[in-house]
């Protein structure tokens, strides 16, 4: 019953299905493509040639209308030639007459003719029915007859006269203001452009008038007089530059393929149309037979997929249920399958894998059993172990430890005798403590061991076990003397180390010579480091014993020093309150100097923070004050050349220039404005040498911002410094709101200086005459020639300063202890 299963969840899971699946996709998608190909370039081929056809009847009968309309404007033109003709011999109507009714004889298409004078009246009307003459009737505003008379022929649009197409052609007579002729034309003869005989069983035509009235029509096309205007390959013709469309509707709905053609000289259209169902009847039956032929590469397909699998199935059916036996350890079965194919070299590799399988396994079996024995002997010797450490950590007396710690080691190694050595850090030296098959007292080398001669020192350094196997063959060391008297022959020195240092060493004698084996070495390595875990807890246990007679002792003086400390923590309470209140005025004063720093020199704002009624400083006030204002020439130019990063690198050098002069110099920072500074003196601390300072800053400022030009010269800027002072009176105090204040100076002496900045050239310092005066003595200057500047009704005095007569440094050391005492004068 399994087996039936699987067998039917491999034929529509399996490969079966994928196979036959993929066939049939393979051979259906083929036939698809090339049916879709083949239908395609036929409906493109038969729709062409549709067209195409149609379009050459369109054009044709298109040109046979215009040569009929032709062949009716020479007719009614020779009627009008002959009967100029024949005025000079005899100027009567009844000739004109005459001739009329010779062409409506000859014309049937043409239903009546009138003669218009040159004054625009009626003169003669006649008709295969009726005539009338000198009715008078006045054509001197109809289109006909006036644009007639500015051309010789005009075609008149169509019109209707009991569902009769008519038009009419005028034809104007040789001679100053001879006349028109005006014929009235049946379009009916139109119907014979389009008989069955020229459009076809399938195919219908009509001719269209410009605003999409159809004038005459086949069989089969629509009705004479109606408005087709609305379908849209009329529409698309009826537009402006529009051109003509491969398919369209007819006036029932449905689709048809059309071709249009025009008449230019009449505006005229005609379209040949036939339905798309009978014009492409060819393609539908190719579908059919396409169809057909999928449906039988289907079959062939399905047929054919079916067998394919079916040939498949059983060596992969075998496969699959060797591969399970295989799986579930029936390493003895061998899979049948003779297909000469890779399906039969498939089997082959699986009865090769599943004899060496069987090999493996065999020997497997055996290596098991000796594993089992290994570790059957690890955990007895693990268990061993743990009973060791169990004893060893019994005890926290290091007197005990150590002989327990020597005997489970010799119980262990099954040894013929265990040496224990401590060491001492001070003199670098292993003594023996401890001693199992050796007399303890004993005197001899090996009581007392130094470490870097000896193996235990080796052993100690490296932090591993060393073994020697057979003693007689070693090289001399202490312990060889010793342990050869005493009938032993290979020794095991397995250090006691830990991350704090060296404890000592354990050595491990036998009485016969051979190796030790590497799992007696592991384990001994265990074994020393559980040993030095008791060793050291019993060392730990000795020391916290101590350290608890100590602590009984210090209690007593603890407990006579904790009132004391109470004492001492009511002060600190106090101290800590008093602390608070000076915290909290000192953070009052440093906001207060943090606002001050924004406008002034950090010295000057800490000395108005410190001063008695520092905040009166900065009420508004009139005083009198130097100004002084810097800019640099070509910045505005530079700026727009340049990328603001490069212009916001130069801002950062000239401001840190300017900012070191002015601080060092106790001037008020006014205000930034891009390139432009302004740095008041005296305001808000007054100074008597306030414009000294102001003269001697602009000197230094100059020189230190020359050398930046140079710089900027270098990375291809070119700018320039210059500034003005102005001294005088202004009014000084905040201005902003509460979150923003700034200290400012208003007055005209800030305008003059700015004016006087504005008048410096590059490197050029340009003061006003009081300015100069107040520091002459000091600098070198230049009169310059008036200045007219805006705002100011007079000319300015004005010096330029050349340079200063002192020197910087000794100014400025001469100038701290006077600045000093200025500074704590009251303002």
């Amino acid at each position: 019953m399994s087996g039936v299963r699987d067998r039917i969840q491999f034929l529509r899971e399996g490969l079966f299905a994928k196979y036959v699946v993929s066939l049939v996709g393979l051979v259906v998608f083929v036939l698809a493509v090339n049916g879709a190909m083949e239908t395609w370039i036929s409906y493109r081929g038969t729709k062409t040639t549709l067209t195409d056809g149609m379009s050459e009847k369109a054009e044709a009968t298109a040109r046979r209308i215009e040569q009929s309309v032709a062949e009716l404007e020479r007719q009614i033109s020779w009627v009008t030639r002959a009967s100029a003709t024949k005025q000079y011999e005899r100027d009567t109507l009844e000739q004109r007459r005459n001739d009329y009714a010779q062409l409506l004889n000859q014309v049937p298409a043409v239903n009546q003719l009138s003669f218009i004078n040159g004054s625009g009246r009626e003169q003669l009307r006649l008709s295969r029915l009726t005539i009338a003459v000198n009715s008078n009737i006045d054509f001197s505003r109809d289109l006909r007859f006036t644009e007639t008379v500015a051309r010789s022929v005009t075609y008149a649009p169509a019109y209707f006269r009991d569902a009769r197409p008519l038009m009419s052609i005028a034809v104007s007579h040789s001679g100053f203001n001879a006349g028109v002729t005006i014929a009235e034309i049946d379009l009916r003869f139109l119907s014979d452009f389009l008989g069955d005989a020229q459009v076809g069983k399938s195919t219908f035509a009509y001719v269209i008038d410009p605003k999409g009235v159809v004038l005459a029509g086949s069989a089969k096309g629509p009705d004479v007089g109606k408005d087709v205007s609305n379908l849209p390959q009329v529409a698309a013709l009826m537009a402006p530059g529009g051109a003509p469309l491969a398919s369209g509707t007819d006036t029932s709905g449905q689709s048809v393929l059309t071709a249009a053609n025009a008449v230019p000289k009449l505006g005229w259209f005609v379209l040949f149309e036939q339905p798309t169902a009978q014009a492409l009847a060819p393609i539908r039956d190719q579908l059919v037979r396409i169809a057909l032929l999928i449906a039988l590469g289907l079959a062939v397909a399905i047929a054919a997929g079916t067998v394919l699998a079916r040939r498949m199935l059983i060596p992969i059916t075998a496969l699959r249920r060797g591969a399970r036996k295989l799986g579930a350890g029936d390493f003895s079965h061998r899979i049948d399958v003779h297909t000469r194919d890779e399906l039969e070299e498939l089997a082959d590799q699986f009865n090769s894998m599943a004899g060496q399988l069987q090999e493996t396994y065999s020997g497997l079996e055996t290596k098991v059993e000796e594993r089992t024995r290994d570790l059957a002997r690890s955990i007895n010797e693990l268990k061993v172990l743990e009973e060791v450490g169990r004893a060893v950590a019994s005890s926290l007396d290091l007197n005990a430890v150590l002989p327990t710690v020597a005997a489970r080691a010799l119980e262990i190694t099954h040894a013929d005798a265990v040496l224990i050595y401590g060491y001492d850090a001070a003199k670098q030296q292993f003594n023996l403590t401890e001693s199992i098959g050796i007399d303890k007292a004993a005197e001899g080398n090996h009581l007392a061991i130094d470490q870097g001669t000896s193996v235990l020192g080796q052993a100690a350094e490296k932090g591993e076990p060393i073994a020697i196997p057979d003693l007689s063959d070693a090289a001399d060391h202490l312990l060889q003397d010793v342990a050869v008297a005493a009938g032993f022959h290979s020794v095991l020195v397995v250090p006691l180390v830990d991350q704090k240092g060296i404890l000592g060493s354990l050595v491990v004698l036998r009485q016969n010579a051979g190796e030790f084996s590497p799992n007696l070495i592991g384990l001994m390595k265990t074994f020393a480091h559980q040993s030095v875990l008791a060793m050291r807890n019993a060392r730990l246990f000795t020391e916290v014993d101590h350290k608890g007679r100590e602590l009984a002792t210090a209690h007593s003086t603890v407990q006579q020093q904790a009132a004391k400390l109470q004492e001492q923590t009511d002060e600190l309470k106090h101290w800590n309150r008093s602390l608070e209140e000076r915290v909290e005025k000192q953070l009052a004063e440093i906001e207060r100097i943090r606002r001050l720093e924004r406008f002034l020199a950090p010295q000057v704002a800490q000395l108005i923070a410190s001063s008695d009624g520092h905040d009166s400083l900065l009420d508004s006030h009139r005083r009198e004050v130097t100004v002084v204002f810097c800019d640099l020439r070509g910045f505005t130019a530079f700026t727009e050349t340049t990328e603001p990063e490069e212009a916001m690198n130069v801002l950062r050098e000239y401001h840190a220039a300017l900012g070191e002069l002015i601080f060092r110099y106790e001037g008020t920072l006014d205000r930034y404005a891009g390139d432009g500074v302004m740095i008041l003196f005296n305001a808000p601390i007054q100074f008597d040498d306030h414009t000294k300072r102001a003269v001697k800053m602009a000197v230094e400022m100059r020189d230190s911002i020359g050398a930046l030009t140079q710089k900027w010269r270098n990375r291809g800027h070119s700018l320039g410094f210059g500034v003005g002072i102005a001294l005088g009176y202004a009014t000084l105090g905040q201005i902003g709101f509460e979150q923003r204040l700034e200290y400012a100076a208003i007055g005209s002496v800030t305008n003059l200086a700015s004016r006087l900045c504005d008048e410096a050239r590059a490197n050029q310092i340009v003061v006003s005459q009081r300015v100069f005066g107040m520091v002459e003595p000091w600098a070198e200057g230049r009169p310059l020639d008036d200045l007219t500047l805006k705002g100011f009704n007079h000319p300015v005095l004005a010096v330029e300063i050349l340079g200063w007569r002192e020197e910087g440094v000794a100014r400025a050391e001469d100038a701290a202890p006077k600045a000093e005492r200025r500074r704590k004068r009251p303002v």
